[in-house]
């Protein structure tokens, strides 16, 4: 007899067709048989060791997060409620230029400081590995969920060419393009890039152009966050559409917002630019997050040129009166480079979280609320979060449009990513919620997607990106990374007061056939693993 039989599910395959009822039979992590009501009408239904009545219940492929912060969430608490509660069975890592791996023992130090706003300083990590591969294997030991890994440019660059901002030598591009190519042998999906953050942002296009070159050969994707969000960001999509078609790279293109006021109401104009490259070609593929504010660092806002040379050289400028005086000049008045051209706005910037305990104060109000209370100006608050909490502070900006994330969520290249730093007091609620609010509110209340469509935007789209050839639908012979919801109840339970509160109307999660979700309960099984690069047919 089989594993298990889900009787009577609702079965959306990912596919985007039509729902069927049926019943769905898993052995061995994979699904053997899927007898559909009419098949089964006069027959023998199937039987197995143990059934689920999935009665009311919607049966759907796992959800993938393509774009995920959990590089040591994972590790620190690998049973990952937040994820697996969500129906996540899938993420991608390494994100935006800058994580973990490869690393030598310098730049790890340094890169654990400069991300520490997103993961914590890490000192409950035993970072026992150096390579993309070791990390892997790493992981392997035991995770709720898969993980697959993008080689973060930034890190790489961090490595090979340090802090600074100048031009890589040709031996150091050489060096860098062995890196990334070492890390898709070792099983990187692709190659992410920070280019608001330092030191990724130095690097100019034709240094780019030559990485992508590599993931291309190797049949992986490039990952950017471009170099502008806001004032620039039209021009900073164009920048990353050319640069991929120059060296033939397939391009994802991470959190596709339009933010800051210069561009509200301005997403079609985004889309009328992919959809010309489309219809040209190119393989271009994104993501967002069904929510407005954004999430990064305090310190990600400065200019770039006050964070170069690294974390120790951004501290000894902010300590510095007069250096931190034309910060502050920079950030209010020109707009800098690392708050995507436009002017500070501080009544945006809510502090999420600190890493010295002391600050705690400042956690769930703005920059300039705190300001007031404080009796100070907002960069004088900002300063000494910067410093005394030696830029771990972690930040929600308020700066999205409601329009623009609708609009862009319908368009047919579009996926699923929670960008969800689970880092800090107050996370922003998308690493909580992500999923079930697609499925809740943009589905259920908003009517934005139907069932069908949304669960292909959050299966299939994302497993075709990262060239996984059994996952991502309901199909007999895939993995049974499956998720069972109640299309009627299913909700985010996190919110911005509320962030980490776990979802409704999510009772069970397999990951590779077993329950990691069983009844609404989080179980003990870790059955998640990384998911390694599949090597091109030749």
């Amino acid at each position: 007899m089989e594993d298990l039989v889900i009787r009577d599910a609702d079965v959306v395959d990912g596919s985007g067709a039509p729902s069927y009822r049926a019943d769905v039979v898993v052995d061995g992590g994979r699904i053997v048989a899927i007898v559909k009501e009419a098949a089964a009408a006069g027959c023998q239904r199937p039987r197995a060791v143990r059934e689920l009545d999935a009665e009311g219940l919607v049966l759907s492929p796992g959800f993938i997060d393509m774009h995920a912060h959990s590089d040591l969430a994972l590790l620190r608490d690998p049973g990952h409620s937040a994820k697996a509660a969500q129906g996540v069975t899938l993420e991608v890592l390494g994100q935006d230029g800058l994580s973990y791996a490869p690393v030598d023992d310098r730049t790890l130090a340094e890169v654990r400081r400069a991300i520490a706003g997103w993961n914590g300083h890490g000192d409950d990590i035993d970072f026992d590995w150096r390579s993309v591969g070791e990390y892997l294997d790493r992981l392997d030991r035991g995770i709720a969920v898969n993980a697959a890994y993008l080689v973060p440019q930034g890190t790489v660059r961090a490595l090979v060419v340090g802090w600074e901002d100048r031009a890589a030598t040709p031996a150091e591009l050489d060096r860098m393009r062995r890196l990334v190519a070492e890390g898709l042998e070792q099983g990187a999906v692709g190659l992410s890039s920070g280019l608001t953050y330092t030191p990724g942002m130095y690097a100019p296009d034709a240094e780019l152009t030559e990485l992508c070159r590599v993931v291309a050969e190797y049949g992986g994707y490039y990952c950017p966050h471009h170099r502008s969000y806001g004032a620039g960001a039209l021009d900073a999509y164009a920048e990353m559409v050319a640069l991929a078609g120059a060296a033939g790279c397939p391009l994802h293109l991470a959190h596709a917002t339009m933010n800051f006021g210069v561009n509200e109401g301005r997403a079609p104009e985004l889309l009328s630019l992919l959809d010309a490259a489309l219809a040209a070609g190119a393989d271009i593929t994104l993501d967002t997050y069904p929510y407005t504010p954004g999430s990064t660092t305090l310190a990600a806002i400065l200019p770039s040129w006050a964070n170069e040379g690294g974390p120790a050289a951004a501290l000894a400028r902010l300590a510095d009166d007069d250096t931190s005086e034309r910060v502050r000049h920079h950030l209010e008045a020109v707009g800098s480079d690392g708050c995507h051209g436009v002017p500070v706005e501080w009544d945006t910037i809510e502090i999420s979280g600190v890493a010295d305990p002391a600050l705690a104060e400042f956690t769930g109000r703005t920059v300039a609320e705190s300001a007031r209370l404080r009796g100070e100006t907002p960069w004088a608050t900002a300063r000494h979060l910067l410093l005394t909490d030696r830029l771990a502070t972690s930040i929600l900006q308020h700066v999205g449009h409601e329009e623009n994330v609708r609009t862009i969520m319908r368009h047919p290249v579009h996926t699923g990513g929670s960008d969800g730093i689970l880092h800090g007091a107050k996370p922003h609620p998308r690493a909580y919620g992500t999923f079930p609010h697609y499925l809740g509110h943009y589905v259920r209340e908003s009517g934005i997607l139907s069932l069908e469509e949304c669960v292909a935007h959050l299966t299939s789209r994302p497993a075709a990106r990262l060239r996984l050839p059994d996952r991502g639908l309901v199909r007999e012979g895939y993995v049974a990374d499956l998720v069972l919801f109640d299309p009627e109840t299913v909700a985010a339970g996190a919110t911005f007061d509320t962030p980490r509160r776990l979802p409704t109307g999510i009772p069970h999660v397999l990951v590779n056939g077993r329950f990691v979700m069983e009844d609404g309960h989080r179980t003990d099984v870790l059955a998640g693993r990384s998911i390694r690069r599949a090597p091109l047919l030749t």
